[in-house]
């Protein structure tokens, strides 16, 4: 069931006011820092399988009343650095195509599709939220585990190349195909929790997304680190826009910060000639 009002706080409570004055999900928790950004803003909400640790309740996931698109689109990201995480040291890639979200990683867990509201705005509560003890991914002995995954874009800075006019329905079953092989991949015995056929310079969240791309046609993208494909796609495909009839737009969505994340940084391009794009296309990328 979908919840839709204006986020309000009154009284020391915090819900989902309708346009008949009806009071929704008054008696569940709302994630504090939806009130600091969304407060009397027009937003969504539904109830997650997920248990927040603290009520025992489901948890209750936002995310802004936008209207949909109105044509297929494809969005490629390139997710700021986490500083906490040395993994993260050049960024992340992530691929939206038509409001499916596909994501690669080398835990098995964030090898996922997933909507919007999940990719962007998962609150920062029971397995998503960072371990209150170590502030980082942790599994307790107990088995409790603290993902820290909740809503990218809480986490991170988000730089976007967006495309109009794409087979969206086949780049989909590309990354679905994908998706299936991970899962259907033995898992290590010794590190259970980690996709066993992760690879830097073959099956990382850049490769597959760049191999995707590469697959359904667009033959000039390159790059084995986050920044340098983002950079590479970004030229690659505003070049041949017109030749294969789309439409090609660049934006940045600037973080949403929150306490339980500190602020990304951008990470620096390996390729030298990246460099020389970068500042052709200064303030885009």
């Amino acid at each position: 069931m979908i919840y839709k009002g204006k986020l309000r706080c009154a009284d020391s409570r915090s819900f989902i006011e309708t346009d008949k004055g009806e009071r929704l999900l008054e008696e569940n928790r709302i994630w504090n820092s939806y009130l600091h950004h969304w407060v009397n803003q027009n937003v969504c909400a539904r109830k997650l399988p997920q248990q927040d640790y603290e009520t025992g309740e489901q948890i209750i996931i936002m995310w802004p009343d936008l209207p949909p698109s109105e044509n297929p689109y494809v969005e490629i990201y390139y997710n700021e650095r986490l500083i906490k995480y040395p993994a993260s040291t050049f960024g992340h890639n992530a691929i939206n195509v038509n409001g499916e979200f596909f994501n690669f990683s080398h835990l098995i867990n964030e090898n996922e599709s997933m909507d919007e509201a999940e990719y962007m705005y998962r609150p920062a509560l029971g397995e998503f939220a960072p371990s209150p003890t170590t502030g980082k991914f942790e599994i307790l002995e107990d088995g409790t585990a603290y993902y820290d995954k909740f809503g990218r874009n809480f986490m991170r800075g988000i730089h976007v190349i967006r495309l109009e006019g794409i087979d969206a329905d086949r780049l989909s079953e590309i990354y679905h195909n994908e998706l299936n092989t991970i899962h259907a991949t033995p898992p290590n015995p010794d590190q259970p929790e980690k996709y066993r056929d992760f690879s830097f310079y073959k099956r990382s969240c850049t490769t597959l997304i760049r191999d995707g791309l590469l697959k359904y046609g667009f033959q000039k993208i390159k790059g084995l680190l986050p920044r340098d494909f983002f950079i590479s796609a970004a030229v690659s495909l505003m070049k041949t826009q017109k030749e294969m009839g789309l439409t090609v737009q660049l934006y940045n969505r600037p973080q949403l910060k929150v306490p339980e994340a500190p602020y990304s940084k951008n990470s620096f391009p390996m390729n030298p000639m990246n460099w020389i794009r970068l500042k052709k296309m200064q303030g885009m990328i």
